[in-house]
C-alpha cells in the first residue's frame, strides 16, 4: 500500500477539523497503510499504532498563527518524501503548500473578521485574515482534487477560484452513534441531574467561542434570548459551551440584564454527547459557518438544531425542518419568533428530527473516511 501524509494542526478528538483529520488517520491505519501526519500534536492513541508516525512541528509561544509557517515547512519536506515514494498528500486549505489533495473545512475568505476590539487585536486578525486567504488561494489553485464539507462550500469554491468542478468532490462529516444518539427518558432524568440542570423547564444549548469576533452570533442569540425572557410565559433556560476572550463581559451582561439565572455559562466541556442529551434543542445563529460539526452531533442525540440557512449543514434539512433554518444572523427578533414557535408545537418536529437524526448517525468516521480515500485513490478528476 502507498504510504500517505495528512498534515494538519492537531490529530484530536476534541475539534471539527482536528476530529475529522483524526478519523482520517486513524481509519487509513486500521487498513494497513503506512501513514505520517505532520502537525502540532496527536493523541496517544493514535501514535500507539506501530504504522503511524508524527512528524511534529514547533509551536512558539503556543500560538498557531506564529506556529503556521513551521507547519508549512514541515509539511512540505515529508510530503516531498512521501511523493519521491509515490504516495498521497493530504493538507488542510492553506496550512501547507503542496499541490494533491486538498482537504477544505472552512474558507478563511467568507469568514472577515469584525471591526471590534482594540487597534491592536483588530490589527492581528486582519493580517491573520489575509494571510488565510493568500494561502488558501495558492494552495487550493494547486491541489489536483479539494475534497470539501458540503455543497455549498463546492459553489463557493468555483465562484471564488474558477475551479473546475470535476476537481472538487464533497464527503459529509461523519459521527460517532456510540457517543452521539437520543437518550431515553431514564438517561436524559439521570443526566440532567449529574448536569445540575432543571427537571422541570427545557434547555437549549448554544456551543460556540465567546470570543471578539462574534462570528459564532452569541450576540444575536443573547438579544433574542433578553426579548424572550420579558415575557412571563416563556420557560426555557440556556446552556453556553465555550471559552473566548469575551465570556467574561457576557457573564456581567447577562447579570445586569436579570438573565443570570437564565443564561449558564459552562465553559470548555468535555462532556458534550452528556449534555446534547440532557438539553430539548440547539441553537446557533453563526454568521459563518462551513458546516457545523456541532450541530449535527446535537442532531444526532435527537435535538431540533437551529442553524443559519447558509451553513453547510442545512442542505440536509428536510422542508419539515426549514422553520428552524435561520436566515438572517443578525436579525434577533426573527431568531425569537423562531424559537417561540418552535416551543409553542414542539411535537411538530419530533418526526423529522428523528429521520434526519438517524440519518446522521448511519454517516460513522469510518465511511465518512472511506469516502475520502476511494475519492483519493481515483484518477484525478477531469474539468
Amino acid at each position: 500500500m502507498k504510504p500517505v501524509l495528512i498534515v494538519s494542526g492537531d490529530f484530536v478528538k476534541t475539534g471539527g477539523m482536528d476530529r475529522a483529520n483524526y478519523a482520517l488517520a486513524s481509519y487509513l491505519a486500521e487498513q494497513g497503510r503506512e501513514v505520517h501526519l505532520a502537525a502540532y500534536r496527536a493523541g496517544d492513541d493514535l501514535l500507539a499504532r506501530p504504522n503511524v508516525t508524527l512528524h511534529r512541528a514547533p509551536k512558539p509561544l503556543g500560538s498557531y498563527f506564529v506556529a503556521q509557517p513551521f507547519l508549512d515547512h514541515t509539511g512540505r519536506r515529508e510530503a516531498r518524501k512521501i511523493a519521491a515514494r509515490g504516495g498521497d498528500v493530504v493538507v488542510n486549505g492553506g496550512n501547507c503548500q503542496w499541490g494533491d489533495v486538498n482537504w477544505l473545512h472552512h474558507l478563511n475568505v467568507l469568514d472577515r473578521p469584525a471591526r471590534v476590539g482594540s487597534p491592536l487585536r483588530r490589527l492581528k486578525r486582519t493580517l491573520n485574515y489575509r494571510l488565510a486567504v493568500t494561502t488558501d488561494r495558492t494552495a487550493l489553485r494547486r491541489a489536483r482534487l479539494t475534497i470539501t464539507t458540503c455543497e455549498r462550500n463546492k459553489r463557493d469554491l468555483v465562484e471564488w477560484l474558477a475551479l473546475p468542478p470535476g476537481r472538487i468532490a464533497v464527503v459529509y462529516l461523519g459521527t460517532d452513534p456510540t457517543l452521539f444518539y437520543p437518550a431515553s427518558p431514564d438517561e436524559r432524568t439521570a443526566t440532567r441531574t449529574a448536569l445540575d440542570l432543571p427537571l422541570d423547564r427545557p434547555v437549549l444549548a448554544f456551543v460556540g467561542a465567546l470570543g471578539e469576533d462574534r462570528r459564532k452570533g452569541f450576540d444575536t442569540l443573547f438579544e433574542a434570548w433578553k426579548q424572550l425572557c420579558r415575557d412571563t410565559s416563556w420557560d426555557a433556560d440556556l446552556v453556553v459551551v465555550g471559552r473566548g476572550g469575551e465570556e467574561p463581559a457576557w457573564q456581567a451582561r447577562a447579570a445586569e440584564s436579570g438573565l443570570a439565572s437564565r443564561i449558564r455559562f459552562l465553559g470548555f466541556r468535555r462532556d458534550l454527547p452528556a449534555l446534547f442529551r440532557a438539553c430539548d434543542a440547539h441553537v446557533l445563529p453563526s454568521r459563518y459557518e462551513g458546516y457545523s460539526l456541532s450541530t449535527q452531533e446535537a442532531l444526532c442525540c435527537g435535538l431540533p438544531a437551529f442553524v443559519t440557512d447558509t451553513a453547510g449543514i442545512a442542505e440536509r434539512y428536510p422542508s419539515a425542518l426549514h422553520p428552524l433554518l435561520i436566515p438572517d444572523p443578525n436579525d434577533a427578533p426573527d431568531l425569537a419568533a423562531r424559537l417561540l414557535a418552535w416551543r409553542a408545537d414542539t411535537p411538530r418536529f419530533a418526526p423529522a428530527v428523528a429521520t434526519l437524526s438517524a440519518q446522521l448517525r448511519a454517516h460513522t468516521w469510518d465511511r465518512m473516511a472511506e469516502e475520502f480515500a476511494s475519492l483519493m485513490a481515483d484518477t484525478p478528476l477531469s474539468p
